[in-house]
């Protein structure tokens, strides 16, 4: 009878291996998905930040801001090179609400 107390299992440290590896990816695809929500968050604050400023600047001028119309807002949010990812009937819901109503 062998004593392979002291001798080391090359499977057990390659399954152990292969376990970091997967905790590692996973842990890399959370943070970059945390990455790309404050990344939108940032661009969403500046968009806000550019409209409070014309805002205030337009009432300290005397001037009156223009209503900001939903398709305002709609093409507010979206950053110039991005596209926008809608749900068939989110975006259904979008086109239908753009339709003339016909009387």
């Amino acid at each position: 009878m062998r004593f392979d107390l002291f001798q080391t299992r090359a499977d057990a440290h390659i399954r152990k291996a292969r376990e970091y590896l997967q905790q590692a990816n996973m842990s890399r695809i959370e943070h970059q998905i945390a990455a790309d929500h404050h990344a939108a968050l940032a661009a969403m604050y500046a968009q806000r930040v550019a409209w409070l400023e014309d805002e205030i600047a337009s009432s300290d001028a005397g001037i009156r801001p223009e209503p900001r119309l939903a398709s305002n807002k709609q093409a507010a949010r979206q950053p110039s090179g991005l596209q926008a990812v809608l749900s068939w009937p989110r975006a259904a819901r979008l086109d239908a609400a753009q339709m003339p109503e016909s009387a």
